[in-house]
Parts: C-alpha cells; structure tokens; sequence
C-alpha cells in the first residue's frame, strides 16, 4: 500500500504542475486581431482614373447597393456603392482605414445633399473607390 501511495501522491503534483503552467501561459497576453497595426496611405481614385475591368464591374454593380475589392498592379482598390439615390450631391466620406493582424478595416459613410440640391429629382449612384498599397488580407467593410 505505501508504494501505491507514493505513485498517487507524485501523480497527484505531476497534475497540479501542468495546470499551474497552464495557468500561467493561458494568462499570457493575447493579441487582439481587431487592433490597430497601422493606418493605410489611400487616395480616392476619379471614374476616369478607373482600370477598365474595374470600371466595368461598377457599371453593372451600381444600381445596389456594393462592397467589393480589386486588386491591380500592386494596388487595393476598395469598392463601396450606396446604390441609386433620388437626388444628386452626394458625397462619401472615408472616416477609417486600416491593417491588423488578420484584416483590413474600411469605414465609409454617406453624406447628403445640402438641401438645395434635394429639391431636384434626379438619380445618382454614389459610390467610391479607395486605392491603397496592395494587402493580402480579407477586407472588412464597416
């Protein structure tokens, strides 16, 4: 009996060490996948400034409202459509745009018309596209 009772006993502590290293590693800091690395350098680009393909793929697109991303020589670009409105004047802000660990992270927003120019019906499709350096990350639309 007192054998098996040393092999219990050293058992025992043999369990309680790895849960105390456990212990210790699991409290470890994790980094967080949604924090911020850095910001991204982007220049909005003009329809007219557009890669063909690009283009093309708005035109079919822009009665809807659309997330989508193109890459193209080395550059992202960052696609985000707010559909067919009633007015014109329109305008898109970018208030973020960002790489973590796991992503790139877009926030955009819509702005409206001032109010002279809601009185004019007439469609609009806004939408715009950012250009940055090219990630090999999934984009996250905000």
């Amino acid at each position: 009996m007192g054998r098996l009772y040393e092999y219990q006993k050293r058992f025992v502590s043999v369990c309680l060490i790895c849960l105390m290293c456990m212990g210790v590693f699991a409290c470890g800091k994790k980094q967080d996948t949604m924090e911020k690395i850095k910001d991204l350098e982007c220049t909005v680009i003009a329809e007219d400034n557009l890669p063909e393909e690009l283009f093309n793929m708005i035109e079919q697109k822009k009665k809807e409202a659309f997330k989508m991303t193109f890459e193209d020589k080395g550059f992202l670009y960052i696609c985000v459509g707010y559909g067919t409105q009633g007015t014109g004047g329109y305008s898109i802000a970018v208030n973020d745009l960002y790489e973590t660990a796991n992503a790139v992270y877009v926030d955009t927003n819509l702005i409206g018309p001032e109010p002279e120019e809601k009185g004019k019906p007439v469609e609009s499709y806004p939408y715009i596209v950012i250009k940055t350096e090219f990630v090999d990350k999934p984009v996250v639309f905000d």
